[in-house]
């Protein structure tokens, strides 16, 4: 048993296919099939039920790859505490942010962190929630920038701001005409959101229950026409005049829009807010690249966040 063959199980479980498995792995399907079926002889159980061009991991497979992404999260704590020498802030960094967060943050976060770790090689990715979290359990991530509610076991966070939701109109809408909206100004209005599924759509439809498509038939029948895959396709549509939307502020775009195409209100009273965080395993081994990230974060200066 090799740690390149527990790496190789791992992959098919996230994949459920094992050309998308090889692809990842940067190996050939043959070259990963053959490992697979090898281990499987050693371990003397079956890990994956094969047939009708689906995968699916055997309960024994479940148990095996559960220890196995142990496995390799220890391995790699031992590579980074192994090398410490070397100091924390040299070794590579692998950080990962949900859609919502990495493109409006990154371009800010990135020469902060150079500044503060000029040595430490930087490689960021974008996903969603339960992409990132695999990843992070599975060692090929260090450390997320992710939304809350976000409690797993073996998982520490700590927060790094406080983010209000805004309107974006249309700037030929009448309602461009007030400088403050309450939830109750987009009952029946088509209302732009993002695709089932998106951790932010649960999190500003918790926050904001008056703008559920539930919330009446003719807003439901809206909302099945405009949901977006991404904010800025979103974006995009409200300039378009399709629609209005509900974001988070740093993803606005106030700098990217003439006026007369885009219109960004704030909320009555109690703004809906979502809490930004950092998490990382409890055996990352590098508690100073933690603080790194904060302090860089605080230094990014935006504007519209309540730091914490």
């Amino acid at each position: 048993m090799t740690l390149t063959e527990i790496r190789y199980i791992i992959a098919v479980a996230n994949e459920r296919h094992f050309g998308k498995a090889a692809k990842q792995c940067n190996v050939s399907q043959p070259t990963l099939s053959v490992a697979i079926k090898k281990l499987e002889d050693e371990l003397k159980v079956q890990l994956f039920e094969r047939g009708g061009g689906e995968i699916m991991v055997t309960p024994i497979g479940e148990k095996v790859i559960e220890q196995g992404r142990k496995v390799l999260e220890e391995a790699a704590a031992l590579k980074q505490i192994a090398q410490q020498g070397k100091g924390q802030l040299n070794e590579p960094l692998r950080l990962g942010a949900i859609h919502t967060v990495g493109p409006y943050v990154f371009p800010e976060l990135i020469p902060q962190i150079k500044k503060l770790a000029p040595e430490m090689p930087l490689f960021v990715e974008e996903g969603m929630t339960a992409q990132l979290l695999e990843k992070l359990k599975a060692g090929t991530l260090d450390v997320l920038i992710v939304a809350e509610p976000f409690e797993h076991p073996g998982i520490l966070t700590i927060p790094l701001y406080d983010e209000p939701f805004v309107a974006l109109l249309p700037s030929s809408h009448p309602k461009v005409e007030k400088d403050i909206l309450t939830t109750n100004d987009f009952k029946n209005e088509a209302l732009l959101l993002l695709g089932s599924g998106n951790c932010f759509r649960d999190q500003l439809l918790d926050a904001c229950p008056a703008l559920s498509p539930h919330a009446s038939s003719k807003q439901k029948e809206l909302q099945q026409t405009v949901e977006g895959s991404s904010l800025e396709t979103i974006k995009h549509m409200v300039v378009s005049g399709l629609g209005v939307t509900v974001v988070p502020c740093t993803a606005a775009g106030a700098d990217k829009y003439a006026r007369r195409l885009l219109t960004i209100r704030r909320f009555m009273k109690k703004s809906p807010t979502r809490r930004i965080v950092l998490a990382w395993r409890v055996s990352f081994p590098r508690p100073k690249v933690i603080d790194i990230l904060k302090e860089s974060v605080s230094n990014c200066g935006l504007g519209c966040v309540s730091p914490l």
